[in-house]
């Protein structure tokens, strides 16, 4: 029997027109839509299809989007019958998986994930704060090059650690420049800055974390219908309470993703699917474990090629 997991992009995966195919012609997807859109008070559906890019790119915008397109995703791979045993989602992926495992309601989430991407802008003025992605060093490594760089005021760490040969770093920019020089000299084979308004998951982040916190204790969790990998632990999780802190500390934290999929392979899934937009995290898993059937559902061709692959199996 077929063991499915479901993954949730983070952000880096929008693209203008998202989400407008399933909207034009499958009405859950559009009545979806059309409930973030009245949660939120403006038309974040006009803001997926027509951008411009510059306003989709903005974190208060980016955040409701994708959460948006993987939950119309979700709703209609389940209306054709496709579930899955375990979820995980990247950073901000985490929302939607926690909505797809029955911990949030997805008018909760649109409206925590809008506040959560402005409590993150407003941490850090723009310019202050970057990312970079380093490729081909190994973690350890990296983390010395981050401590000896790092000063009180001036600080990089790792934030996402999306895999054996690739990590982002984030933190004040000219931290984050000479990391990447450092190591870039210590053997990495590319250091990639990434378009990115903020230093997600870095400890500039905190004062996002805190107000975050306020809003999510104001707002119901139940225990979720499937286990869900948390980003800070890499860990399973059951509980409603544990789904809430987990979204807190995440703030901060790296996003452990590799660690997320070895979790992913231990549980015995065979098949992953990516819902929403994008295939970062399904390549990422296919360059894990090559064993591993991996999809991804964004549109109503990518929908059928799914279904197909799925009913051959």
């Amino acid at each position: 029997m077929v063991k499915i997991a479901f993954v949730f992009p983070g952000q880096g995966s929008q693209f203008v027109g998202m989400g407008k195919d399933f909207y034009d012609h499958v009405p859950s997807a559009r009545e979806l839509l059309e409930e973030a859109n009245e949660v939120l008070g403006y038309d974040l559906a006009n803001i997926c299809f027509n951008g411009p890019e510059e306003t989709l790119r903005l974190t208060e915008n980016t955040q409701p989007a994708l959460l948006a397109h993987s939950t119309m995703a979700l709703k209609i791979l389940r209306e054709n019958g496709i579930d899955s045993v375990i979820a995980a989602g990247h950073s901000l992926g985490e929302f939607s998986a926690l909505v797809s495992a029955g911990a949030l309601q997805f008018k909760d989430a649109v409206r925590l994930v809008r506040l959560r991407g402005q409590f993150m802008q407003e941490a850090v003025p723009i310019g202050v704060g970057t990312m970079a992605a380093i490729i081909g060093l190994p973690i350890d490594t990296l983390q010395k090059l981050c401590d000896q760089v790092s000063e009180e005021s001036c600080i990089v760490q790792p934030a996402n650690l999306n895999s054996p040969v690739q990590t982002v770093i984030a933190g004040h920019k000219e931290a984050v420049l000479q990391a990447s020089e450092k190591a870039l000299q210590a053997g990495a084979k590319k250091a990639v800055p990434l378009p990115v308004s903020a230093p997600f998951h870095s400890a500039l982040m905190k004062p996002a974390e805190i107000k975050l916190q306020k809003e999510l204790e104001q707002t119901e969790f139940h225990d979720l219908s499937f286990p869900v990998i948390t980003n800070i632990e890499a860990k399973p999780i059951t509980k409603g309470s544990e789904a809430r802190s987990a979204l807190v500390k995440q703030v901060c934290s790296p996003v452990r993703w590799s660690e997320t999929m070895q979790v992913l392979m231990d549980q015995g899934i065979d098949t992953v699917i990516e819902l929403g937009s994008g295939k970062v995290l399904s390549g990422l898993i296919k360059r894990f474990n090559r064993n591993i059937n991996c999809y991804q559902v964004g549109d109503r061709e990518s929908l059928s090629q799914t279904l197909a692959a799925l009913n051959a199996n």
